[in-house]
């Protein structure tokens, strides 16, 4: 509800009042910091109008109206030669210390819910801590002490958005750290979610190993009217999880490339590789996205450009986008003078991705790629690359270029949805590899990162995988960028 109305000088003396603001953008909802001293309202010609800075320097827009509304102020303002009103908001800035002090809080009051929810659901069992993850702070660790006279840890996404594979990972940790305890040791840790993400923990569950299974628990929170309580999902095996319907795979047998994009390619065959979608085609050189080609309209639109940094290509920027390219080809090869330019560092894995897709021997001899897919699409994920071997055999790979925890459990999970749609004949039929047949056996798994980037864990956690994922750890040499060479190959079966 607005409050009330104001007048230019009160809006003058409301921006002194606090040092920094935020400046919500209507149309873009794009938010800038600013200080009361980088922005301005004064009269002029019986207007007013508004001064403030944004990335593209000063900028002047008409006022039309300043309103109260709480502690926003909202400016209805016209920039330049619009007819059309834009509402602008400013927020007092709350300092990041009090930020995080109240983010930190109200994490800790919904542990806390959380942790009187065990409790209803389990008479006799006592919080004795709750606590937030060191991490980041955005798991709830809730340690329960039960009535038998042992512990479980319970874990909670305070914030619903972190991925299962993350979940369990740091779920899998505090149980290994605690489990050691003389006194009332921690045999269990117990995974609260919603329902979404619980029925997504329940499956990645099912690929763990028996002894493993019998550690985790996953307990959904039903939100009833009158009050919200724990149900627990029930235990699922490998064998289970062969029932869920698979998604239809349409692969088109062939895609040829717009006028824009073979124009695009020309300019260093080897190096530039294209990603088809349903929104049109991505360009990339050595794994980094930098030109993206849509038909709207009848009409071919082009874009290039790194990350936010895009401009519109056409005959007029065509020049700036030749020199662009040369840029790439000085800083993202491995004789770069410069390892620190930001072409040369950004998507590494991405640039593994695009080395491998072009040769994928270099990995393994008897590997077939997917003559038109990587980042084969399985569900909503996008497997890094999917191949076959000379036997029929699929292979799923997973590449990574630093140190990540949750690699085994999201390459394990991608094994179980491609292993859906082979065990149902879905990626027979969609011809992903041409006329090759793929034989009755379960996919592989190809963990590729360089030698010196494998997490410190990730033999445990291989380790706890069912048997049935037969997972392998590619170690490169850690120059690969100048050329993919595999030092080591290992198996995680019967592990």
């Amino acid at each position: 509800m607005v409050d009330s109305a104001i007048k230019p000088s009160g809006f003058a003396e409301l921006l002194a009042v606090n040092f920094e603001w935020l400046l919500v953008r209507g149309e873009s909802g794009r938010a800038i910091a600013l200080r009361s001293d980088e922005m301005e309202v004064y009269e002029d010609r019986s207007r007013t109008l508004f001064d403030f800075l944004d990335d593209s320097g000063a900028r002047t827009v008409r006022v039309e109206g300043i309103t109260l509304d709480g502690a926003e102020v909202l400016l209805e303002v016209r920039s330049g030669l619009r007819k059309e009103l834009e509402i602008m908001r400013l927020v007092p800035r709350t300092s990041a210390k009090e930020l995080a002090a109240n983010v930190e809080l109200a994490r800790l009051e919904k542990a806390n819910e959380i942790g009187r929810m065990v409790c209803d659901a389990f008479p006799g069992a006592k919080l004795a801590r709750v606590a937030l993850n060191k991490e980041n702070g955005r798991l709830a660790q809730i340690s329960i002490a039960l009535p038998e006279k042992t512990g479980v840890v319970a874990v909670a996404d305070l914030t619903a958005r972190l991925s299962p594979e993350v979940i369990l990972t740091s779920a899998a940790t505090t149980l290994r750290e605690q489990q050691e305890r003389r006194k009332r040791p921690v045999l269990e840790a117990w995974l609260i979610a919603e329902k979404k993400q619980a029925s997504a923990l329940q499956k990645l569950i099912g690929l763990l190993n028996a002894r493993e299974r019998q550690r985790f628990r996953v307990f959904e929170i039903s939100r009833k009217p009158d009050k919200p309580a724990l149900i627990e999902r029930r235990d699922l095996k490998v064998s289970d999880l062969w029932r869920e319907k698979p998604k239809k795979l349409n692969l088109p047998a062939e895609i040829e490339p717009s006028d824009t994009a073979r124009r695009i390619i020309a300019f260093d065959s080897q190096n530039i590789d294209i990603i088809f979608s349903k929104q049109g085609e991505t360009l990339r050189y050595r794994g980094l996205a930098f030109a993206r080609v849509r038909r709207l309209m009848g009409q071919e639109k082009a874009w290039y450009g790194v990350d936010r940094d895009r401009r519109g290509l056409t005959a007029e920027t065509w020049p700036d986008f030749e020199a662009f390219v040369e840029e790439l080809k000085t800083h993202r090869t491995a004789e770069a003078q410069n390892k620190r330019h930001e072409l040369y560092r950004a998507a590494p894995e991405a640039w593994l991705e695009s080395i491998l897709r072009g040769n994928i021997k270099l990995l393994d001899a008897n590997l077939v790629l997917s003559p038109i897919y990587n980042q084969f699409r399985a569900a909503n994920d996008k497997i890094d690359l999917l191949a076959i071997r000379r036997d029929g055999r699929l292979v799923i790979i997973e590449l990574k270029t630093s140190p990540d925890r949750e690699t085994v459990f999201q390459a394990a999970d991608y094994w179980r949805k491609i292993e859906l749609q082979r065990r149902t004949g879905e990626l027979q039929n969609a011809r992903a590899f041409g006329d090759m047949e793929i034989i009755d056996k379960p996919a592989l798994v190809y963990v590729v990162c360089p030698a010196l980037s494998f997490h410190r864990d990730f033999g445990f956690y291989a380790g706890m995988l069912s048997k049935e994922i037969e997972m392998w750890r590619f170690e490169l040499r850690e120059d690969w960028r100048d050329r993919v060479k595999v030092l080591t190959r290992r198996d995680y079966v019967g592990r």
